[in-house]
């Protein structure tokens, strides 16, 4: 999968041929538990271990300003984006957007069947690394026939497993190849409110120390589900 990034003043173009999705990582063991509890009460069967490492298509990520999704049983899911690429690591901004359906019966599956929306501006990781706990992120949801924002999740990477740990748990940087990339999701807060569909998603990654921030919206069209 090929997309383009904006970096600083400058663009970067990268040819993605790995792609993760890493699951349960929250830091925080009750946060964690929370998690999972509000995912049980939508049938889904919890880990086997955390955190946990799904390995998803590379044309699964997405730029456009809308996706499709067969039902109204999908939702997003704000998530740092960790991108290989080079021999050099760049942090972004993704949504893991679910079928809740289909995860209540494989979470590995339900990670595949929708596209993950992906914003379009990248920063370089080493600029990050030495504040990357403070960094924010937000999503916020229209519910149908609404057009007020909501505020779905808010939090801090703090809440989050330490992503060098998860890039290594990953093996990412030993994923990307000499002229392609590997990007790895990297895990998502609690929702407020209870996980729930919406017919647009927004969400925000924040630098606090940089006054700077990563934003994207997409629209979700549903299509009918034809038995």
């Amino acid at each position: 999968m090929k997309l383009q990034f904006a970096i600083d003043e400058t663009s970067l173009a990268v040819d993605i041929h790995h792609c993760t999705v890493a699951g349960w990582t929250g830091r925080d063991a009750l946060a964690i538990q929370h998690h999972i509890d509000e995912l049980a009460a939508l049938g889904v069967t919890p880990p086997s271990s955390v955190p946990l490492y799904y390995r998803v298509s590379s044309g699964i990520l997405s730029q456009a300003p809308e996706i499709e999704v067969v039902g109204g049983s999908s939702s997003g899911e704000v998530e740092p984006l960790v991108l290989a690429n080079g021999g050099h690591l760049y942090l972004g901004l993704a949504s893991d957007h679910t079928d809740r359906d289909l995860e209540s019966h494989s979470v590995a599956l339900s990670k595949q069947v929708c596209l993950k929306p992906v914003a379009d501006r990248l920063w370089h990781f080493d600029e990050v690394a030495d504040h990357l706990e403070s960094i924010e992120m937000r999503s916020w949801i229209q519910e149908a026939g609404s057009a007020d924002w909501v505020l779905y999740q808010e939090g801090s990477l703090s809440a989050i497993r330490p992503l060098t740990d998860l890039i290594a748990g990953a093996g990412l940087e030993q994923a990307a190849g000499q002229d392609t990339a590997a990007a790895m999701l990297c895990g998502t807060l609690g929702a407020k409110g209870g996980v729930r569909p919406a017919q647009t998603f927004r969400m925000e990654l924040r630098d606090p120390v940089k006054g700077r921030t990563i934003s994207h919206e997409y629209r979700i069209f549903e299509l009918p589900v034809v038995a």
